[in-house]
């Protein structure tokens, strides 16, 4: 707990293996605190810190099935075993170490995390339940006759998207990778460095998009799967994913907060004290002026702990201590990226984790807002990252 900061007490399993060749104590996070990169992984072997990528796949194989694949889970472990075991002299900085016996290691560490997870109760599941929205779908509950599919391909929506003369219309193959760039290849660099907008929200001369239409209704709006929005205009359909266009939105938001417009916080009414690691702390305290312009107001309150006196309006009270706890594991996935400034580094970070995720649905006027203000953007047509927002 010292270790990892005390916020994470509820959170933690304790490890206790003890055998005639090796002892292992120590603590894993359960599988729900696993996060998508891998700070709070530490080995400690006789009391030295060390790094070990074969012992780190001994502890993701005892994670095995209860954890995403591309999530780590954290751990502080302590090995002790005779010294002899072990050479400590394979690395200059001693934070390698060789075993005498890796397999036997590499097997009591996964069979000690293992065990643990067991005592308490932690396993991997299988759900066989449908959602119970899709139980209730007709394409579920009802049989497929030849009277619905009639009645389905006379539909105008089904004409609408098997009519050649629409705007969307594939005619060849070689046309598939423009659809499959929306989803996969990112867009040229040139479209990733965003100029500051002065009126973004209402100067349509500023727009970096060739259409003329940059005011959109609701009633020309439908979503899809809940994670895209097809929008009519006058040269037919745009087929926009909601999570990179809102990606965008924060971005330009956020760039023009740096510029000198700062968003404006929202007070807590109760004061909100977090505790953190002793390297978040580290990377917080960095990040404090910058996060001032976003909106975050945060106070060094002593031994790893912040005071949040407020937050952005999008954070819903309550919610601080998550907000900020994923903003920096966010901010962590970039930090070894040195093209990037440390505020590039941020405001793309935040971007990623309050972007609205596929599977969000969402009301008419909600996707209104966010088609108009994709549109007011800068650079429109991609993420910050060089994804492309809409087709069309």
């Amino acid at each position: 707990v010292q270790v990892l900061g005390s916020n994470y007490g509820s959170k933690l399993v304790a490890v206790q293996e003890h055998t005639d060749y090796l002892d292992i104590t120590g603590f894993v996070g359960k599988p729900e605190t696993a996060k998508k990169t891998r700070g709070d992984q530490y080995f400690f072997v006789n009391n030295r810190f060390i790094k070990s990528a074969y012992l780190n796949h001994a502890v993701m194989n005892a994670f095995d099935q209860m954890i995403a694949k591309d999530s780590y889970p954290m751990y502080a472990l302590f090995i002790d075993l005779d010294p002899a075991q072990l050479d400590i002299n394979v690395h200059p900085t001693k934070q390698e170490i060789k075993f005498e016996d890796e397999k036997i290691v590499y097997a009591f560490v996964q069979s000690a995390v293992k065990h643990a997870l067991a005592q308490f109760s932690i396993t991997p599941t299988l759900d066989f339940e449908l959602d119970a929205s899709i139980q209730h779908l007709d394409a579920v509950n009802k049989p497929y006759t030849d009277e619905i599919k009639s009645s389905a391909s006379s539909s105008s929506l089904y004409q609408t998207f098997t009519q050649k003369n629409q705007a969307h219309f594939i005619e060849n193959k070689s046309e598939l990778k423009h659809w499959r760039d929306f989803y996969e290849k990112p867009a040229t660099e040139g479209t990733v460095g965003l100029p500051v907008m002065t009126n973004a929200g209402s100067t349509p001369g500023l727009l970096h998009t060739p259409l003329q239409q940059t005011v959109f209704a609701a009633s020309e709006m439908l979503q899809v799967h809940s994670a895209y929005i097809v929008v009519q205009n006058e040269k037919g359909y745009l087929l926009i994913n909601q999570q990179n266009a809102h990606e965008r939105i924060l971005y330009e938001r956020f760039n023009n907060a740096m510029a000198g417009k700062p968003i404006a916080s929202q007070q807590s009414l109760f004061p909100v004290s977090i505790d953190l690691a002793a390297s978040d702390t580290v990377l917080l305290k960095e990040l404090l002026s910058d996060l001032h312009l976003l909106g975050y107001v945060l106070e060094p309150f002593g031994n790893n702990s912040f005071v949040v006196h407020g937050t952005p309006a999008d954070v819903s009270q309550g919610n601080e201590t998550a907000a900020i706890e994923k903003m920096l594991e966010q901010y962590k996935h970039f930090s070894n990226d040195l093209k990037f400034s440390r505020r590039e580094k941020l405001m793309r970070s935040l971007a990623l984790q309050q972007a609205i995720k596929s599977g969000t649905s969402l009301s008419g006027k909600e996707m209104e807002t966010l088609v108009n203000d994709l549109f007011a953007c800068a650079v429109p047509n991609s993420t910050p990252n060089g994804k492309p927002t809409y087709m069309g």
